[in-house]
């Protein structure tokens, strides 16, 4: 695998690339974002805004799950842990993202009982295991992570494992960046879009992106030269006022996607609104359990009671995931808030922007 992903690393290649761009662009403006956290740690590791023309401002997106799950959802997991028949399972990333007044790991350190697993299955072995416990799976991410949660709870069914939860979190990245462009808070030419998702998805989900707002997308990779030409073809489109909708992630991404991970979501899944840290309440953006699978939903076996959920005044994370300001335009970044200490939740994930800005520059 690494001697096929050489190839795209190829320096000499990527000096062509770049002088490609180089000479389309010229002293042109053109503002593109990208969308996945992935692509936002990649473009830093690379070095990649710098070798591009100054016309060429890259801005990041809303594509860190960690990021968009707002405190509200946090706040509930910190509540079922305070149950003591309750056990919290979660992804490690989700240990340290600030909750109102609290964080998991926080809890976890007071004594309640929050694990990390690697996999939605490890859960369910955890609750095979426990069957005197409500073993409760945070379901975060988009649609990439979606599929085995989905898997997941389908073999809780088949073994009866009675005591496994999944409370919902999961994100479709279309919607909400028809809800970002619709805002028209950030004038944008292009996107740069997901790899991970998209081999879920497909590419018939952002047709909307020409059709509608008239803004070019390329599904690309993570290595360099996935980047660079995922720009290259950007810029050309943008300049020739030719919007349209490219593939250059052609050796994983299929036009229609992944139709065995999609029927097996929809088997599980339904849409829902719902709720995006920085973005608010988005329609249709959500997964939800079906109501053949809701008593698989904690609050509707157990209640919990939460206050009021509020964010930290002082954290710009919400107009960081809009792409509207830059992590060192918040007065906490470096100083209060480092991965250490996050203050806010795109300091948390290797995926997040400012915990990408802090890194590498």
């Amino acid at each position: 695998m690494s001697l096929i992903l050489d190839e795209y690393k190829d320096p000499q290649k990527a000096r062509r690339i770049l002088d490609a761009i180089h000479s389309i662009v010229g002293d042109k403006k053109i503002k593109l974002m990208e969308v996945c956290g992935t692509h936002t740690q990649a473009i830093f590791r690379y070095g990649i805004r710098g070798l591009l023309p100054n016309g060429i401002e890259i801005v990041s997106g809303p594509g860190c799950p960690v990021c968009v799950t707002p405190n509200s959802f946090i706040d509930t997991l910190i509540a079922l842990s305070e149950i003591e028949s309750c056990i919290i399972v979660v992804f490690g990333d989700l240990l340290k993202v600030p909750g109102s007044r609290s964080t998991l790991l926080k809890e976890k350190s007071k004594g309640k009982d929050v694990r990390i697993v690697y996999s939605p299955l490890d859960a369910l072995e955890i609750a095979i295991k426990e069957k005197q416990k409500m073993v409760v799976f945070s379901g975060i991410g988009f649609e990439t992570t979606a599929p085995s949660i989905a898997v997941t709870i389908l073999e809780a069914e088949k073994k009866d494992v009675k005591n496994f939860f999944v409370l919902s979190a999961i994100k479709l990245l279309p919607p909400a960046l028809k809800s970002l462009i619709s805002s028209k808070e950030l004038p944008l030419n292009g996107l740069i879009l997901p790899g991970h998702v998209s081999a879920i998805i497909g590419l018939d989900e952002y047709r909307f992106l020409a059709e509608e707002y008239s803004i070019a997308g390329v599904v690309a990779g993570f290595e360099p030269l996935d980047i660079l030409m995922a720009i290259y073809s950007l810029s050309r489109m943008i300049t020739t006022h030719s919007p349209s909708l490219e593939n250059k992630y052609t050796r994983v991404v299929k036009p229609k996607g992944n139709e065995k991970a999609r029927k097996i979501l929809g088997e599980v899944f339904e849409e829902c609104d719902s709720e995006w840290r920085g973005l608010g309440l988005i329609r249709r953006s959500g997964l939800a359990l079906r109501r053949e699978f809701s008593h698989r939903n904690p609050l509707n076996v157990i209640s919990v009671g939460v206050e009021s959920s509020k964010e930290n005044p002082d954290c710009i994370c919400g107009s960081i995931l809009r792409g509207v300001k830059k992590p060192t335009a918040c007065l906490l970044f470096g100083k209060t808030c480092t991965p250490e200490n996050p203050i806010g939740a795109c300091m948390v994930s290797n995926e997040g922007s400012c915990a990408a800005y802090f890194k590498y520059s």
